[in-house]
């Protein structure tokens, strides 16, 4: 399946909720019912396997993931130690491209991503181009030098100066520079979402 290019709102409003990895600065307006030619009708109770879905695409769109790649992390999550919800946050906020937006570097996470495949970041002075590269505590994340006298990277880092940032990263807007200084937690999460509806979701499914 081929990534989502659609509006990012109408995704929004289909799950409730604005995703701020999806749209910046944008709210689900006054209507009170979801998109589309059918989104006035009188609705029931949802069932617990749509309220499941909806929590699963709440974070999987979130982050830009694919189905396939989101049932990796499922998988991985289940396999570590701690609780799957917490481990399944840590691995999806460990990703570089959610890094990069989370620094401020980048308004979405789509934008984030474009900056990574266009080789604009770099690991640990490493040239990393693939989005869903997971980063590592007190790995270094930076934007390269060759890039940082383009006009849109001097735009962001004057904006990230300014953004506030989980607790999990520092940023040094004049060195364009980055750094995780600790793994990310459940409360890092930027938006209400009901793990275990997901962990059931996937659950039944196997």
């Amino acid at each position: 399946m081929a990534r989502y290019r659609g509006p990012r709102l109408k995704r929004c409003r289909a799950v409730g909720v604005v995703l701020p990895g999806l749209v910046s600065q944008r709210t689900l307006g006054k209507r009170e019912y979801g998109p589309g030619v059918h989104g006035q009708r009188r609705k029931g109770k949802p069932s617990d396997y749509k309220t499941r879905l909806i929590e699963k695409q709440k974070l999987r769109w979130h982050y830009g993931v694919l189905e396939t790649q989101f049932i990796r992390y499922i998988k991985e999550a289940s396999r570590r130690r701690g609780p799957t919800g917490r481990e399944l946050v840590s691995l999806l906020e460990s990703r570089l491209d959610n890094i990069v937006w989370r620094l401020g570097l980048a308004n979405t996470i789509a934008g984030a991503r474009q900056l990574v495949v266009h080789g604009h970041i770099t690991v640990d002075g490493k040239r990393v181009d693939r989005p869903s590269f997971s980063v590592s505590p007190n790995q270094e994340i930076a934007i390269r030098e060759k890039a940082r006298s383009k006009k849109f990277v001097q735009e962001a880092l004057e904006g990230a100066a300014s953004k506030q940032r989980p607790r999990y990263l520092e940023l040094d807007p004049a060195k364009a520079t980055g750094k995780m200084i600790t793994s990310p937690e459940l409360e890092d999460l930027p938006f209400e979402c009901n793990l275990q509806a997901i962990i059931e979701f996937y659950s039944q499914r196997t």
